[in-house]
């Protein structure tokens, strides 16, 4: 049985794979890594947790393989985008729950006409892809180990014009959401926590012409006792380390030869209790990237959660 940490700091949150856009304008994303859920999101017992979450991620350096690339080899020049996710997280006792999250993007792209070679700028925003999941927690009285099933809705727009698929916001398929978690203590006395999470999204089809690939994400994080700063306030630094991979985007739609990737990604943020809420942000980082193709990459990438128990 593990030992309950002082406080459940959000540190890891849904990890469901990372989206990887790509096409004949292919961009390496990662956007899904928006979507990853928080540790202080990981269920604890029957109550209602409501969550929001905000990313970006400026994408402006071509990438090929595992290292970077001419600029005159890919259409794209540069993508911006805001992410928002609000969200709630139901358990109806200490085995089952349900967490339904709806998105949204803002996106910017810079690209060169592929016959003109005129530059092109689209500024886009709209609701993303619906996601909804079952959780089961009944496998220890700790709530330790959990699974996660559920669907990805094609709720979001993936018709906007002069946008390829692959940086369209929403897929426009039905997914397949399978999942993991795993929460743990060690060190001397466990005065450190950590957790661990794998998630995998399946495409259940094609939606006119276009597949996109199958995603696997995993991750790893640690965070020791923290800091009481007051009563009911407290403030606990997380490292994580996260593994994504996807395969390429499939159909006549979609440019296989520029998508799929793995990465490998550290995090490092600070969760803020007060009381019932969680406040969490992090910086992201890329340690390896091998990309098919010719991809957009960012450097860095900002994460921010919060949360609050009812």
């Amino acid at each position: 049985m593990i030992r309950k940490p002082a406080f459940a700091p959000l540190g890891a949150l849904l990890a469901l794979a990372l989206a990887l856009p790509g096409a004949a304008h292919a961009c390496a994303c990662g956007c899904g890594v928006f979507d990853v859920a928080i540790s202080s999101l990981f269920p604890s017992g029957a109550h209602t947790t409501l969550f929001a979450q905000a990313g970006y991620i400026d994408q402006t350096r071509n990438w090929s393989g595992t290292a970077s690339a001419p600029a005159a080899d890919n259409d794209d020049l540069h993508i911006r985008s805001s992410f928002y996710t609000a969200g709630v997280q139901t358990m109806f006792d200490r085995r089952w729950g349900l967490t339904v999250a709806l998105p949204y993007t803002q996106r910017h792209l810079a690209m060169r006409d592929e016959d003109s070679g005129e530059l092109l700028r689209i500024d886009h925003g709209g609701i993303g892809d619906v996601r909804v999941l079952v959780t089961y927690t009944g496998f220890s009285p700790d709530l330790s180990s959990g699974l996660d099933f559920g669907v990805k809705l094609p709720t979001g727009d993936w018709t906007h014009a002069g946008l390829e698929r692959d940086t369209q916001i929403g897929t426009g398929t039905t997914d397949l959401l399978l999942g993991g978690f795993h929460r743990f203590g060690f060190g001397a006395d466990a005065r450190w926590s950590g957790f661990a999470r794998a998630d995998l999204d399946l495409p259940s089809g094609s939606r006119r012409d276009y597949r996109p690939g199958a995603e696997l994400n995993g991750v790893l994080g640690a965070y020791p006792q923290g800091w009481q700063l007051a009563p009911g306030v407290a403030l606990t630094p997380v490292l994580e380390a996260l593994l994504s991979a996807r395969r390429h985007d499939r159909g006549a739609e979609a440019d296989a030869d520029n998508t799929g990737f793995t990465r490998v990604l550290a995090a490092a943020g600070l969760d803020l209790r007060v009381r019932r809420m969680h406040v969490y942000a992090d910086v992201e980082a890329p340690l390896y990237q091998n990309v098919r193709g010719n991809q957009l990459i960012a450097p860095w990438q900002l994460r921010f959660t919060a949360s609050v128990d009812l």
